[in-house]
């Protein structure tokens, strides 16, 4: 019987595997430091079979480089031996929600990510530290041997915190931030669909290095589009040089060639131009100008108008946008206008009826229609009543910012997933419940943060005490979305507006199952349960979720069967059983379900028989079901 993996995918072998694809002649095997055998990539040869399109020494070329890529390289493409484990006390609705909130080092969550959400998300929208001088980065404190790398990834950390405060007078200052950014976004970029978008927001600290970054993780021509937000509605007068009203979102598409914005709704700004003076009976219309810059070889002829006025030709540069034969035909069909009295210029009547549903984004965004800073701030302390406003981050986000990239870049008729790996005070994912609520979407959102302590703990009037920002970012999703299922109860009774809690933690699998080699003869009747001692069923059951790269949000339901309790997702998508002694009379019970996989805990078998048997007993009754253990 086949056992999971319990670590994230390995992207330095998945690399090499498409490399042997490509150039089989170019893949050979050589001996490791410990001299055992292994695959690995002739670069010799790889460069003779692109002998024509290499760049090497001291040629100049355009890139990006900075001290500590290499590191950030790295960070990417190692695999991590963690899981998520699920706490309900903190999550609402947990057995249906189809949201998540992971709490824990967002590169780690990256990672478990990438099987179960790989091209899957359409909507990614973070907003990173600024490196202003003052606030924090991540640190990753990555070494440069993968090996050492992934047996300390599989070490918590003691405090539960890994960020820095990254100060100007660091003499990295940027290569720590592009170092910190490089990994989540290459990781982020394998989980965005054909047909989806990142939105980055920005200041000017970092806007020429983030834009280079992501020119080399998503590439040059998938850049769409800079966008200026008006953060501010007055101007500071305490400004060194000028008063900063804007921050940049820059944003990237998976496929540009593809991706194409929602149109947005019309304004009433726009449709009170299309008037209807002579009852056309196709409705409101406005009118075009005639004449274009354009050169047209058929757009220079004179025009009679009802009044006997002739206009000789276009204005002196310009010329007819349509040919003489077209527009007598336009005139025909009561689609040009001369006027109260037929005597102006003919005008082209554009209808109302016919323009496109909506307006195509532009980029830029004013905070009449999106929103500013001190609107986000009101939003977080009307839903949070905190006894000092301190634990208010400088720089929130406005939930009407967030709806605006969700009518873009979402469609509220697809079940789309919208994630956010800063999530700070879990603006997305109230943004995203009230957007459903508005439009009856059925968008689902993720979002990752670190339990990184406020600086000041925020305390509830007459409720709980907030220690971290996961905290307050929880506490703000819960509250949100009970307003807004209570405000939308009738006309959206079935609104999503719960999550799942996640937490990134060490494997449940204990140390000896990785490191057999340090283990005494005299210790294996200690070790022969292969599990920590303080991990549950679910515990076990979210890991093989995560390694057998099925959806996080599915709902979950458990049965007694055979006296033991079984877990099945999503119906029948899995089964899975962690209790022990099991018996051959559940395997069979089970295997007469025909779930899609099943999978039992390595030591929770009642005998040998049973273990050897369970691959017999699924092949006769369940033959397409696909067994495991854990």
């Amino acid at each position: 019987m086949d056992k999971l993996k319990l670590h994230t995918p390995d992207r330095t072998t998945a690399n090499i595997e498409k490399l042997a694809a490509l150039f089989p002649g170019c893949v050979t095997e050589t001996r490791d430091e410990k001299g055992t055998l292994t695959r690995a990539i002739d670069f010799d040869q790889l460069r003779q079979e692109l002998s024509d399109h290499i760049v090497e020494g001291p040629r100049e070329r355009y890139h990006l480089d900075w001290p500590g890529k290499r590191e950030a390289l790295i960070a990417a493409n190692t695999p991590i031996a963690k899981t998520l484990r699920p706490c309900r006390e903190e999550s609402v609705e947990f057995d249906t929600t189809q949201n998540l909130f992971i709490e824990g080092d967002n590169l780690d969550a990256l990672k478990l990510l990438q099987e179960t959400y790989l091209g899957k998300v359409k909507l990614i929208y973070i907003d990173p530290p600024y490196n202003t001088g003052n606030d924090f980065v991540y640190d990753d404190d990555f070494s440069d041997d993968p090996e050492n790398y992934f047996l300390r990834s599989n070490q918590t950390d003691p405090r539960g915190n890994r960020m820095v405060a990254n100060t100007e007078g660091n003499g990295r200052f940027h290569s720590d931030w592009l170092t910190m950014m490089y990994p989540r976004l290459k990781l982020a970029r394998n989980l965005l669909g054909e047909n989806g978008a990142i939105f980055v927001s920005i200041d000017d600290n970092e806007f020429a290095r983030l834009r280079e970054v992501l020119d080399e993780v998503f590439g040059t021509a998938n850049f769409v589009a800079t966008i200026l937000w008006q953060k501010v509605y007055a101007p500071k007068s305490s400004a060194k040089h000028f008063s900063t009203d804007h921050d940049y979102i820059v944003v990237y598409a998976r496929n540009a060639e593809t991706w194409r914005p929602v149109l947005l709704d019309r304004t009433e700004e726009q449709n009170a131009v299309y008037k209807n003076p002579d009852n056309d009976p196709r409705g409101p219309w406005r009118p075009n100008n005639l004449a274009a810059r354009n050169y047209y070889s058929k757009g220079t002829y004179s025009i009679t108008c009802p009044s006997g006025r002739i206009v000789g030709g276009p204005p002196a540069g310009s010329y007819w946008r349509v040919s003489e034969e077209k527009f007598w035909a336009m005139d025909k069909d009561k689609r040009i206008w001369w006027g109260a009295d037929g005597n102006n210029i003919p005008a082209p009547k554009i209808f109302l009826s016919e323009v496109k549903a909506g307006r195509v984004p532009q980029t830029l965004w004013f905070y009449k229609d999106v929103g500013h800073n001190q609107e986000s701030k009101k939003e977080l302390l009307e839903l949070l009543p905190l006894t000092s406003s301190d634990s208010v981050f400088e720089t929130p986000k406005p939930t009407r910012l967030i709806r605006r990239m969700l009518d873009i870049a979402t469609d509220q008729t697809g079940d789309d997933i919208v994630l956010d790996f800063f999530a700070g005070s879990g603006t997305l994912a109230h943004a995203v419940m009230a957007q459903n609520a508005a439009d009856g979407g059925r968008r689902r959102h993720i979002s990752v943060q670190i339990p990184m302590a406020l600086e000041v703990p925020a305390q509830i009037t007459g409720g709980a005490r907030l220690d971290t920002i996961s905290d307050l970012a929880q506490e703000r999703i819960r509250r949100a979305g009970a307003r807004i299922k209570a405000e939308n109860a009738t006309n959206a009774p079935s609104l999503d507006t719960g999550f799942r809690v996640l937490k990134i933690d060490t494997s449940n699998m204990a140390d000896v199952y990785y490191t057999p080699d340090a283990v005494k003869q005299t210790d294996l009747v200690a070790h022969t349960d292969n599990i920590k001692p303080d991990r549950t069923p679910e515990d076990l059951l979210f890991q093989v979720l995560v390694d057998w790269g099925v959806d996080l949000s599915l709902p979950i339901t458990r049965e007694t069967i055979a006296g033991k309790k079984v877990f099945f997702i999503d119906g029948n998508a899995l089964a899975a059983c962690f209790d022990p002694k099991v018996s051959e009379d559940l395997v069979k019970e089970l295997a007469k379900r025909k779930p899609l996989r099943a999978v039992f805990r390595d030591s929770s078998y009642d005998s040998d028989s049973v273990k050897i048997n369970v691959e017999q007993i699924f092949k006769l009754l369940s033959p397409e079901t696909e067994v495991k253990s854990l």
